[in-house]
Formats: structure tokens, C-alpha cells, sequence
């Protein structure tokens, strides 16, 4: 061979070497889940330590605009607990919380509708069109999207009060579907429209739950999964006794399990088990600390979180949303 010569690259090589394959085999083996879900809407609620970790708020948006390009139509509802409560904190207003629920007086709304619509929104539209035109910010006053009416706290089996707190009663998803239909990527502040004109007056809006919001609407739009990110790797059987997480539930083994749980997941749960007696297919919790966690239950047969089905659904085919 002379010098001015080379070699015939091998195979490998003009494959891109044997670094390259286990992204071959990883797109080949989340073909038989992307036929599944192409077309399919999912629900995804935003919360936890992934709203304030600035790598796992990128991780997310990407995993977001993936399923878009994949194919399906997802859905952002997001909460803003850290951020609200850190400006309370600033403006000198307390944070006080029943039953998992803030507590919302009329001053206390007004900071949550300024961070949740004016701060977190904008900043997760502004990663997620970073990559193209695809997110559109909504709250649920938009369109009538959510109407509400007010939510009571239970604290020893008795009614608590909590201020400008919303149940969902109504979801209106005409100006949802047709952004869905249009490609884009609805990201929604969890601010409801209340059903009485009377609370309404001045321009009144109750303070809902992000994780009721997001079943609320995983329901009315059908949606084939309702994902909840949250700081916990999934519900533990045993807390805070043991860490092992219950890899799958139905609806009637929540139900039972309901009453014993801490504070801060009866409305994650809560809302598992409304979406799924409201036809949506699967509920999962899942871990917002671990980058590319959204992605995992969809496309890979890894175990992730705790995945809630419908009473009577099939083991494998309920657990792969």
C-alpha cells in the first residue's frame, strides 16, 4: 500500500463504531412502544425538585419535546410550590398547609397566580420553544378551561377551610384539542375558574392542586397516561419504616391504601385513582429527580415509580404506560 493510500474503513467504523450501537438497539427496542402510543395523549404533571434543578428542568423539556416528535401529544400541568412558597417567604406571608393543600387566603392567591402564570410558565414555554414553536401557556381560566368549586381539608374527620381552594368540577378541552391538533404543546397553570358567579366577582380564581388539576384534565381528554413527577422514587409500602416501593396498584387495592397515607401524597394518589375510574389507561408516580425519568415507563420495560391501572386491567399492559 503506498503512502498517500488509507485503508477501507471497516463496517464499524463507517457505522460509527461500537459506541454507537446501543443507540441502534435503544431506538429499535422502543419500536414496538412507539406504534403503541403514536396518536395517544399523555398527561404529564411537573413538580417536585424538578421545577428548581435548572439540569433536570432541561431534561425534562427535552424529554417533553421528545414524545412530540415520537409521535404523541403531551400535555404539561405544573404546580409551583417551592416557588410560591419562597415568595411568601420574601414578601413576609405565612405558608401553611391542611392536609397537603396550601392554605389560600385572597393575598396568598395573588402570589400564586403572579408564580404560577407570570414565573414557572413561562419559564418551562421558554425551554420548551427553545427547540422550535411547539408550547403555548394556558391557565385554567383561559377558554373556561377549569371551573371549579371550593375544596374543603379534612383534619380529623371534620372540614377545614383553606381559602381560595378549588375542587375541578368542569373541564372545557375545546381550545385544548385544537392546540393538540394544531402540534402544539399545552403548558398549564393549575388556576381554576370558579362555577359561582359570586366567587368570581373582582376577578376571584381558586388556587387548585396541580396533581387534581392534571387528573382532571388526563380525564376529560381521555389521555392514555396521567405521569405525576415528584421527590420520592414511588409510593412506599412501609414509610417511614422501609423504602420499598409498590411497583403496581389497582384502583380498589388505592382505595384501601388511601386513608393510611402521609399528607403530601393523598392528593398525588388521589388523583392516580380519579383518572384511572375515569377512563384514563394508566396513573404513574414517578421519580422527577432522576433525568429522562418521563421517558422510562413509555418506551422501556423499566419499572419506574408506581403505576395505578383500572380494577380488572392486565398486569404487563397496564404497567407499560
Amino acid at each position: 500500500m503506498s503512502a498517500s493510500e488509507s485503508p477501507r474503513p471497516s463496517g464499524a467504523d463507517r457505522c460509527g463504531g461500537p459506541a454507537a450501537l446501543p443507540k441502534a438497539r435503544a431506538l429499535v427496542e422502543a419500536l414496538p412502544w412507539l406504534a403503541r402510543h403514536r396518536g395517544k395523549t399523555v398527561v404529564i404533571k411537573f413538580g417536585g425538585n424538578a421545577m428548581v434543578d435548572d439540569g433536570l428542568k432541561a431534561a425534562f423539556a427535552k424529554d417533553v419535546l421528545f414524545l412530540r416528535h415520537a409521535g404523541l401529544h403531551p400535555v404539561v400541568v405544573h404546580g409551583g410550590g417551592p416557588q410560591i412558597s419562597a415568595q411568601l417567604r420574601r414578601l413576609g406571608l405565612e405558608s401553611r398547609f391542611e392536609g397537603g393543600l396550601r392554605v389560600t387566603t385572597d393575598e396568598t392567591m395573588d402570589v400564586v397566580r403572579m408564580v404560577l402564570a407570570g414565573q414557572v410558565q413561562r419559564e418551562l414555554v421558554g425551554l420548551l420553544n427553545e427547540h422550535g414553536p411547539h408550547a403555548v401557556g394556558m391557565t385554567g381560566e383561559d377558554a373556561r378551561l377549569m371551573t371549579a368549586v371550593k375544596r374543603y381539608a379534612s383534619a380529623g374527620g371534620k372540614p377545614v377551610d383553606i381559602g381560595r381552594v378549588g375542587e375541578v368540577v368542569h373541564v372545557d378541552t375545546g381550545a385544548l384539542r385544537a392546540l393538540i391538533a394544531d402540534g402544539r404543546i399545552p403548558v398549564i397553570s393549575s388556576i381554576a375558574r370558579p362555577l359561582d358567579d359570586k366567587d368570581a366577582a373582582g376577578g376571584g380564581v381558586f388556587n387548585v392542586n396541580a396533581d387534581t388539576a392534571a387528573a382532571a384534565l388526563a380525564a376529560a381528554l381521555g389521555a392514555e397516561a396521567l405521569l405525576i413527577l415528584t421527590d420520592v422514587a414511588g409510593l412506599y409500602a412501609n414509610w417511614p419504616h422501609a423504602d420499598e416501593v409498590i411497583p403496581r396498584l389497582t384502583a380498589r387495592e388505592l382505595t384501601a391504601l388511601l386513608p393510611r397515607l402521609a399528607s403530601g401524597m393523598v392528593p398525588k394518589m388521589e388523583g392516580c385513582l380519579y383518572a384511572v375510574t375515569n377512563g384514563v389507561r394508566s396513573a404513574r408516580i414517578v421519580d422527577g429527580r432522576v433525568k429522562h425519568s418521563v421517558l422510562l415507563p413509555i418506551f422501556t420495560d423499566e419499572d419506574a415509580g408506581t403505576v395505578v391501572v383500572p380494577d380488572g386491567a392486565d398486569g404487563a399492559e397496564g404497567a407499560t404506560a
